[in-house]
């Protein structure tokens, strides 16, 4: 089974620091232990804790989201490092060369990868700016022929409105893309949204600060959120 792995930059962080390396080795623990079992895994890191979109007017657009391609790039270079600690051989792949630090992407490289045990991070987005992470990892996993996406996050799944503001938001155990997109969910971006469903592609939501919250999404023990196609 090939699976895509989303992390935002902000849950890799903690409050005075741009990583918790507590949080980190907790994630290539279990990614290890998966890597044993025989999934492939590719992995997908936002630029949040680095940054999030123009922060100054003076900021043309189309450079602000360039700095948010390279915040993904440190971020997946620093956890690689951390994997590699742990003995888990690892691979950066970008849409854009990187002089010597990453490899470009192709799907040839990054199936070659996967045969070979690596976990596999897909750095630097779409390479293109008015994509966010959400449009590359779905891109990602439609071109590597991923049986799904597991989109870690700070919430325990998808419900019909925020519960932090409103206590009797209702859980979704399981919804389908179509009604993701007509409900503006926002579970992921519109455009990721819409590239999901037409290549059929399904989503698992779970909050990652839970015990084994991977290990448990993965392997069945799953209590977030499915999104169907």
């Amino acid at each position: 089974m090939r699976i895509l792995l989303k992390l935002s930059g902000e849950a890799l962080s903690v409050e005075g620091k741009r990583f918790d390396d507590e949080v980190i080795t907790g994630i290539a623990l279990q990614v290890k232990e998966l890597l044993a079992k025989g999934y492939q895994i590719g992995i997908t890191i936002g630029g949040g804790n680095f940054w999030r979109g123009r922060t100054s007017e003076n900021i043309d657009r189309t450079k602000a989201d360039q700095i948010g391609m390279l915040a993904t790039v440190m971020n997946c270079i620093y956890v690689s490092e951390i994997f590699r600690s742990y003995g888990i051989e690892t691979e950066i792949l970008t849409p854009f060369i990187c002089s010597t630090f990453t490899k470009q992407f192709s799907k040839d490289t990054a199936t070659a990868c996967f045969q070979s045990g690596k976990a596999v991070f897909f750095a630097g987005g779409t390479g293109h700016p008015y994509f966010s992470t959400d449009t590359g990892v779905v891109l990602r996993a439609i071109e590597v022929d991923a049986d799904g996406i597991y989109l870690a996050k700070a919430i325990d799944g998808i419900y019909d409105d925020d519960p932090c503001r409103n206590p009797n938001a209702k859980k979704y155990d399981e919804i389908t893309i179509d009604e993701v997109i007509a409900r503006n969910l926002q579970v992921i971006d519109m455009t990721a949204s819409i590239m999901a469903r037409d290549n059929h592609m399904p989503l698992w939501v779970f909050d990652l600060t839970e015990t084994n919250s991977i290990l448990n999404a993965v392997s069945g023990n799953f209590t977030g959120t499915k999104v169907t196609v």
